[in-house]
């Protein structure tokens, strides 16, 4: 086992983090700095600090990311409308390179040899907590716990806490049964009875949204405005990034938007159910779709879409820093000049419903061309017969060629 001086360890001040900062103490005999982000998981971060110096780290690190996530996260991702196999609209994978990118510029300012984390060896996190650090620092020394130690149950890790003094107060009354992760895209739920595919969810896991059923009769109507296909404003009222996720996620909430039930396949081989909720990510995929259809070219937006499943498995993946979806970024985000405009949302028991766009200065609407009614000359419809002639050739000759 090679020397380890300092360790950054990614800190929730939650049981499994604070048994692996004991035990990278015990472990590699190093001192470990502690880094806790506020993401938008809706939960206090500062209490990690206490906890951190009751267990006596000298280097604390807490920090308030959401409007970094927002804008330098989920905001490109959702220029490229990416969503994963159809259904996972990204909400664990994307909030990853984030925390990867700050493990590494901490390590690199308080002199730390390696970092860490607490993900488990079955799941993805790993590999995109790693390589994220890797393509930053491609030196730099990743220690994982879970693929390290012999701690394999929650009965284990508890008589680990007791037999080192390690505080689980924090831990006790009601758990949730369920393995969550929250930021301000979405809150995951995975095990439990989730790891039967055919039960049904209880409706007392969901924590951001009401059942559709439940939500009001009455539908909620948002105007969305877009400026180089990112939200600049809500209601006519300018708001940032992470004020976008907040208001969106309120107002989804209450309306029963966002919810999904998935079957995914795992990078590290394996399937794995999981559900979802993500409201404001849900009406941002749908309202970003209305207002390109309106001001994107269909060439540029049919290309959009069969480039948007291979950036949603590269963000899945892990690849964020790779130099391939850098690239993709650099083409998604020149489209996204002339996605300018407005979007009419309407809310309804967990439907989100485009009740209108429009854009003045970039729209490739053109009434005279589309219309029904008489267009005075601005569309020749004779043209259509040489169009679909030229077109029908290679099947013409194709068909005279058959018995």
């Amino acid at each position: 086992m090679s020397k380890v001086n300092k360790v950054v360890l990614a800190y929730s001040g939650g049981l499994d983090t604070s048994i692996i900062l004991k035990w990278l103490e015990d472990t590699y005999g190093c001192e470990v700095v502690t880094f806790t982000a506020d993401i938008g998981q809706g939960e206090e971060v500062e209490p990690a600090r206490a906890k951190a110096q009751a267990m006596g780290v000298k280097e604390i690190y807490i920090e308030d990311l959401r409007e970094d996530f927002a804008r330098d996260y989920v905001f490109p991702m959702f220029r490229a409308n990416a969503i994963y196999e159809g259904e996972y609209l990204l909400g664990t994978s994307i909030a990853r390179p984030l925390i990867a990118k700050r493990l590494v510029e901490i390590a690199n300012e308080t002199g730390a040899d390696a970092i860490s984390h607490g993900a488990t060896g079955k799941g993805n996190d790993q590999v995109r907590f790693e390589l994220g650090a890797y393509a930053l620092k491609p030196d730099v020394k990743v220690i994982a716990p879970w693929r390290e130690w012999d701690l394999g149950s929650r009965e284990s890790l508890m008589a680990y806490a007791e037999q080192h003094g390690i505080p689980v107060d924090f831990n006790k009354g009601k758990k949730s049964p369920y393995s969550m992760d929250a930021n301000s895209l979405h809150i995951s739920y995975e095990g439990g009875i989730l790891e039967d595919p055919w039960a049904e969810p209880e409706e007392s896991m969901w924590r951001w949204t009401v059942a559709p059923e439940q939500a009001p009769d009455a539908p909620a109507y948002v105007e969305l405005e877009y400026k180089n296909g990112d939200i600049v404003a809500i209601d006519g009222k300018a708001v940032t990034p992470g004020q976008v996720m907040e208001q969106l996620n309120k107002l989804g909430g209450e309306n029963g938007v966002g919810r999904d039930d998935i079957v995914e396949n795992r990078y590290v081989g394996m399937k794995s159910r999981g559900c979802y909720e993500t409201p404001a990510g849900t009406i941002m995929l749908k309202a970003h779709r209305a207002m390109e259809s309106l001001t994107l070219d269909r060439e540029v937006a049919h290309l959009k879409d069969e480039l948007m499943p291979r950036y949603a498995e590269l963000v899945y993946n892990g690849y964020w820093w790779s130099p391939e979806r850098e690239m993709m970024q650099q083409m998604i985000d020149a489209s996204q000049a002339s996605v300018n405009g407005k979007v009419r949302v309407k809310l309804y028991k967990g439907n989100v419903i485009i009740a209108g766009r429009m854009s003045a200065t970039d729209s490739l609407f053109d009434e005279r061309i589309a219309t029904f009614e008489d267009d005075e000359g601005a569309y020749n419809q004779k043209d259509a017969e040489g169009f679909i002639k030229l077109n029908a050739l290679r099947l013409r000759i194709a068909a005279r060629r058959k018995p």
